[in-house]
């Protein structure tokens, strides 16, 4: 009995795969897309019960002797998403997502009561950027009162899914640090921040409690009945997907750079001390395995490399043949992907764009590969900042769906002028979740596993897929990157305002 299953709630898709912890292998992964509800005003919705459906049929599709044998289950979620809960755990409104942005006014307004942007770093670690939980909470009550005079709880994505499983409501501190209402360095609520939210109501009542990372829950005995597992199968704290995919790529020790290719881009690393920055250049989260997880993220990544595909009627899974033969610099276009605003840099009103266009280099090849280059160049601007610290790193781990490319892995070894290393199982913050499922259900058994140690262990490198940087692609990136950030200071003034108040 040592099978483990992890589950990752995203944004396109609902994961779970499921791991032997004797074996060390990976005996069966599935995965069940979902929708996404797009307004022009930048929001960005689901409905909580299509992740549960998803859950539902993800589970459906193992065979019921391995649901009988799993032991542990842990869930990743994507961050900042806010479900908000009446007082029977009815689900009150869509769910607002990580990459709404219409609720920038409300962003503005929570660091104005809070004494601005440097003093909201100063109470918790973080500003509250477009996409963090607090600044929904605001927008609800201007928008949907009714759902707002009925909340009695609020959840992230992954503690909804955990609530669906055990009944039980609790957060822990790697997704609580993404709400602004976390003090990272205490690991505590901050009432200041709670205050400058809503002063209206106590929304400290409305959290649940905050547990240990290694915490779990024992399975409700009517959902195991229905999924087909055995009962008290435990659930573990959880944690949100950065967090989860920090230890299933094996970032559990410094040194180590963990970079997602997913919808958005991710760049994180293991800290044992809490990380802020007075000008906020990164999230300053905590980590879910009782650390902290310095954190770039940019909103738009595999979504770029994907319009741009979908404009030119290919499939980005085609996209390294697409671009065969073109050089870095893509001919000389210049790609800002800021096709959901964006967060890193902190341009919630910007716009994509394309730069650099002649007669010659208007291709779909080189277009794609600007986008991919874009999308690499921003991650590389919010690195900067985490170098400018002291912090070093001797190898990147890539996970997400586009580290599945040739091309993009070489690109990151190239930009970031690092090792590249590729976990064998792709799927990382899955894994991350059974893995630390694995670790929870040892402590509650009243082991003493390390999960530093579980990720040592149990991660394992893909080495053919493994890349060094070029030299020479070295040199002539370190030039297009140069061109990249010229026009980034161009948006910056271009889109420092909101194009529909004019507000700042």
């Amino acid at each position: 009995m040592n099978l483990v299953v992890g589950i990752d709630v995203g944004t396109q898709s609902v994961k779970l795969v499921a791991y032997d912890m004797e074996s060390r292998c990976v005996v069966a992964a599935h995965g069940q897309s979902i929708e996404l509800i797009a307004g022009d005003d930048g929001s960005r919705e689901q409905i909580a019960s299509w992740w549960i459906d998803a859950v539902r049929t993800c589970f459906a599709k193992l065979p019921r002797q391995l649901r009988a044998e799993i032991v542990a289950i842990g869930v990743s979620g994507q961050q900042h998403g806010f479900v908000p809960l009446d007082a029977d755990g009815n689900v009150l409104a869509p769910v607002k997502l990580w990459c709404d942005t219409s609720t920038q006014n409300e962003c503005d307004e929570i660091m104005a009561a809070a004494g601005g942007a440097d003093r909201c770093v100063a109470l918790g670690g973080n500003p509250i950027l477009a996409g963090y939980t607090a600044s929904k909470l605001p927008w609800t009550r201007k928008h949907r009162p009714e759902a707002y005079a009925k909340l009695a709880t609020i959840l992230l994505p992954h503690d909804y899914v955990n609530f669906w499983l055990t009944g039980e409501r609790w957060m822990e501190c790697g997704d609580a640090s993404g709400t602004g209402w976390l003090d990272v360095r205490t690991r505590q609520w901050s009432a200041d921040m709670l205050a400058a939210t809503d002063a209206h109501r106590d929304l400290l009542a409305c959290l649940p409690p905050l547990v240990a990372a290694d915490a779990s829950f024992v399975i409700s005995d009517s959902i195991a009945e229905e999924l087909g597992l055995s009962p008290g199968v435990r659930v573990s704290a959880g944690g949100g997907d950065n967090m989860m995919a920090a230890i299933g790529t094996g970032n559990v020790r410094s040194g180590v750079l963990s970079i997602s290719l997913g919808t958005s881009g991710t760049l994180f690393a293991h800290a044992d001390h809490a990380v802020v920055d007075d000008e906020a250049r990164w999230a300053a989260f905590c980590s879910s395995t009782g650390g902290w997880l310095p954190l770039i993220c940019t909103m738009n990544c595999t979504l770029a490399t994907e319009m741009v595909a979908s404009a030119f009627g290919f499939s980005a899974r085609d996209g390294d043949t697409v671009m065969a033969g073109t050089l870095p610099g893509a001919g000389g276009l210049v790609m800002l992907p800021f096709l959901n605003g964006e967060r890193t840099p902190d341009l919630p009103h910007a716009r994509g764009s394309l730069h650099g266009m002649d007669l010659g280099n208007v291709t779909r090849a080189n277009i794609y590969r600007a986008a991919m280059e874009g999308a690499t160049y921003a991650l590389r601007s919010g690195y900067d900042a985490l170098l400018a610290t002291g912090l070093r790193f001797d190898a990147i781990r890539l996970t997400g769906g586009g580290s599945h490319s040739a091309a993009w892995r070489q690109m990151i070894a190239d930009v970031f002028n690092l090792p590249v290393e590729v976990p064998l199982q792709a799927e990382g913050a899955a894994l991350g979740a059974a893995l630390q499922a694995a670790w929870a259900n040892d402590h509650a058994r009243g082991g003493h596993a390390d999960i530093a140690a579980l990720a040592s262990e149990h991660v394992v490198i893909a080495t053919g897929l493994s890349t060094r940087p070029d030299p020479a692609n070295v040199d002539a990136y370190r030039q297009h990157y140069q061109v990249f950030l010229r026009h980034l200071d161009v948006a910056r003034s271009l889109y420092a305002h909101s194009p529909v108040t004019g507000a700042a």
